[in-house]
Parts: structure tokens; C-alpha cells; sequence
């Protein structure tokens, strides 16, 4: 079927997300996805919950997970598909990302909280969903809620940003050649996510050359890494265009996708971005670790 309308990148409660799983499958099911994955941050516990919706939803589920990592010290993404959520490695990772994210999570609402006192740590964890992972996107939920800021994405950009000093505080995670290789040997096909945006960590550093950067990639290719998060809200344009032209030098996988968190959150739904059907391929044909529930 070559129609396939194909989201490869959806968050739940069970990480940062607002929404529950089953919620998450229903407006994928509304916006007319045939095909989805949860991809919640460090974490495989929404499968199960996602997995029976989709069934009941007539919807192909696909098992995922999106690894925290780094690279040259800064924050990025690598998308999972089909690993071993029982694969040691994958929750040893997994847990060390999710337990040092408490500490991460408590620092930064305490440096907030001595210039907003408001933003007091039961308010900011009255946001959060028992079992889900404890990040930015709760403290941007309890900053709008006390009228600080207008919406999450512009918690994001001024208050939660990176190169905020004051209040941002980093976690833990593994580097991004070492979540690759943990995914690989898990079964899974690492992705790297959104891996050319304007206003966060990316490859696409203004200090290296094209020659640079593409040994960047060839090296984790290298390493396993087998697609590419072309078709993405934060992406530029730009960064889309190089990155579609390095993955055809490499031969990898191109995937497109919404990274939906829920109603309020980014201003997207499932499907905004969509992966192609012969590329959604590649990835069914490549992973070994857990199966996918076919419709």
C-alpha cells in the first residue's frame, strides 16, 4: 500500500508528553495515520498501552524509543526502532538517563523558584504524570500556568533555553556513539533526530565546514547509524536540504514525523511531517529486537 500516511515519533505521558498513549493513537487515528510509533524519551513503558489501541484503532504500531544522548557535550536525540526493551544495555542506559534527570529536573525548578516564587517544586510537579520522565516540558506547563510566559515553545526559547545560565542545569546521558551502538545491539535502527535545527544541539555546527560535517555522519554511520530525521518541525530549511543530500551520499534511511507531545505543547500534530512508505521499508526489513503489530 503505498498510500501509508507514516508518524514515526510520538511522546505519551510515559515521558514528556501530556497525553496517555491511548489518547496519543486516537488523534494520530483523527489526523489519518495508518502507520505510528511511541518514541517516548529513555523509556518503553507505553508500548503495551500503545500497542492494544492501535489494534483496536486498526493502525500498524512500532515499537521505539527516543535516547537521550550527547555530542561534543551537548544535547541530542537518537530515535530506536524495534530494539530489545529487555536488551541490558538499553536499560541500564536507560535508567542512569532517567534517574539523574530528577536531580536535573529539582535543580532547575529550585534556581527558578529564588527569581519566580511561584514556581515552587509541588506546584511545578503537580504538571507531572506519575511513571513519565521529568524534563523542560513540565516546568514550561507550570511557567505558562502562572502567566510567566505565554506558551511551552516560548519557555523553551527564553527561560528553559540551553545557553540560559542562570536556570538551565544538564543530566546525564551517554554519548551519541554509544546510544547508537546500544540501539544497534538491541536489534534496534538508530535514527538521529532532528539533527539540523537553528536553536538547539545538531550537527550542523556554524564552525565546521561541509567536509567536516560529513565526516561527522560518515563516522557514526560507521558506527551504525542508519537513517536520518530529514522531515522535521525544527529542521531549517537548509539543514533539510544538506541532510537529505548527505543520506543519499550514505544511503540512509529518511524519515519525516510530527514529535507530537500533546494538545498545548509543540504546536503540531501527528502528521504535520510523514516518512515514506518504501523508507518506513528499510526499517520493518532491519529491525531484529521486537516485532512490529502489523494492522
Amino acid at each position: 500500500m503505498t498510500s501509508r500516511r507514516i508518524d514515526l515519533h510520538l511522546h505519551s505521558t510515559c515521558s514528556d508528553g501530556v497525553e496517555s498513549p491511548t489518547r496519543v493513537m486516537k488523534v494520530a487515528k483523527e489526523q489519518r495515520l495508518d502507520v505510528v510509533s511511541l518514541t517516548d524519551h529513555d523509556t518503553t513503558a507505553g508500548w503495551d498501552e500503545a500497542r492494544a489501541a492501535c489494534a483496536r484503532l486498526g493502525m500498524t504500531f512500532v515499537p521505539g524509543i527516543e535516547f537521550s544522548a550527547s555530542l561534543d557535550g551537548d544535547s541530542v536525540h537518537l530515535l530506536g526502532y524495534l530494539v530489545d526493551p529487555d536488551f541490558p544495555d538499553l536499560v541500564e542506559e536507560s535508567h542512569k538517563t532517567k534517574d539523574d534527570r530528577v536531580w536535573r529536573f529539582e535543580s532547575m525548578v529550585e534556581k527558578i523558584n529564588a527569581d519566580i516564587a511561584g514556581l515552587t517544586h509541588d506546584f511545578v510537579y503537580s504538571f507531572h504524570t506519575e511513571g513519565g520522565t521529568l524534563g523542560r516540558p513540565t516546568i514550561a506547563r507550570a511557567l505558562v500556568e502562572l502567566g510567566v510566559v505565554a506558551t511551552v515553545s516560548e519557555a523553551f526559547d527564553e527561560i528553559l533555553a540551553p545557553d540560559n545560565e542562570r536556570y538551565f542545569v544538564g543530566h546525564y546521558a551517554p554519548t551519541i556513539e554509544r546510544a547508537i551502538e546500544v540501539v544497534v545491539a538491541a536489534g534496534g535502527v538508530p535514527v538521529f533526530a532532528h539533527p539540523w535545527t537553528a536553536d538547539r544541539a545538531s550537527l550542523a555546527s556554524p564552525e565546521l565546514s561541509d567536509a567536516a560535517i560529513d565526516a561527522k555522519f560518515g563516522a557514526l554511520v560507521d558506527l551504525g547509524l542508519a537513517g536520518l530525521e530529514v522531515h522535521h518541525e525544527e529542521n531549517t530549511m537548509f539543514g533539510r536540504t544538506r541532510l537529505a543530500a548527505i543520506a543519499e551520499h550514505y544511503d540512509l534511511i529518511i524519515t519525516g514525523s510530527s514529535d507530537y507531545h500533546g494538545d498545548g505543547m509543540k504546536p503540531v500534530l501527528p502528521g504535520q511531517h510523514t516518512t515514506a512508505p518504501d523508507m518506513f521499508d528499510r526499517i520493518a526489513e532491519s529491525g531484529t529486537g521486537s516485532a512490529i503489530a502489523w494492522a
